[in-house]
């Protein structure tokens, strides 16, 4: 049978070049990753909790179909293998809240203002957002980057304005494709990482998730393989002992977040410094996410 030339390039890209060109920039060979005895990081890995967050994003379009997905998850929510968390549209969050109490899915917030209150129209601010039962906020998605224009700088007074609450943060990083193919994901990653973190105390920190979604991975086609993003996640974490110590680099939990689908998630989370995923389209499909949040570890 023909085999596309187009077909047989893309699939050389994703699984040859992406995860070599992802090596060299963090100056390592990249049989490391499968050289490296898992049994070294299980102390560590037993320190961090997974976590598995769902971003509804703007979506489902009405309270009706939001109460509606909530409940469909209820039942999948038994003993999970780990801390769930959804990410509700605001005028959502008090009813999906309601649909959840009792089961071990969270309801988070996708962001907030850096202002408590004030003369700010449409702004949401972190304490509102933990009166009506939010665990977690996001900061720094790719989307608010992006769409919204969050600065470095913005993003560092969200993050901070969450933990004055006793929420938790779940910092959002990643590099855009540009920076992908011009070798700069770890120095964007590393920027980000330290500009979001500006100001945060080693104790607030075991309040803090980080979540690395390459960009170009979202809504493009494209995939990380698993191996690449562990390499990727294994250098934030060496930047987060340099911004603090080992111990808490070795405490917090690593996101990824990156197209995750039910196929996709038992390799990414048989992977030592990946802890957790950050779920876009397939969270706003009760079966998906059930599927997801209920990993099996290979």
């Amino acid at each position: 049978f023909f085999v596309s030339p187009v077909s047989t390039m893309k699939s050389f890209i994703m699984t040859t070049l992406l995860p070599l060109s992802y090596a060299f920039q963090t100056g390592r060979v990249f049989q490391s990753v499968h050289t490296r005895a898992k049994v070294e990081v299980r102390g560590a890995m037993e320190m961090r909790t997974p976590f598995i967050a769902g971003n509804w994003k703007e979506n489902p379009v009405t309270l009706q179909d939001a109460t509606s997905l909530a409940e469909s998850l209820k039942p999948l929510a038994g003993s999970l293998p780990c801390e769930v968390g959804i990410a509700v549209p605001y005028p959502f969050i008090s009813a999906v809240a309601g649909v959840l109490e009792g089961t071990d899915i969270q309801v988070m917030a996708q962001s907030i203002h850096f202002e408590d209150s004030g003369a700010f129209t449409g702004a949401v601010a972190a304490t509102m957002v933990e009166s009506v039962g939010c665990s977690y906020s996001l900061a720094g998605h790719s989307e608010r980057r992006s769409v919204f224009g969050d600065s470095d700088a913005v993003v560092n007074s969200k993050v901070k304005k969450i933990l004055e609450t006793k929420m938790g943060a779940i910092l959002c990083i990643g590099e855009t494709q540009g920076e992908f193919e011009a070798g700069l994901t770890n120095e964007v990653n590393a920027i980000q990482l330290s500009k979001g973190l500006s100001g945060v105390s080693a104790e607030d920190m075991s309040r803090v998730v980080i979540a690395y979604e390459p960009v170009w991975a979202i809504g493009t086609g494209l995939v990380c393989p698993s191996d690449t993003a562990q390499l990727v996640h294994e250098s934030i974490r060496a930047q987060l002992a340099k911004l603090y110590s080992s111990e808490i680099a070795d405490s917090v939990r690593i996101q990824y977040g990156g197209s995750v689908t039910p196929d996709s998630v038992d390799e990414l989370m048989s992977k030592p410094d990946i802890d957790g995923c950050l779920v876009g389209g397939a969270s706003l499909v009760a079966e998906k996410f059930g599927r997801i949040m209920n990993f099996e570890e290979s």
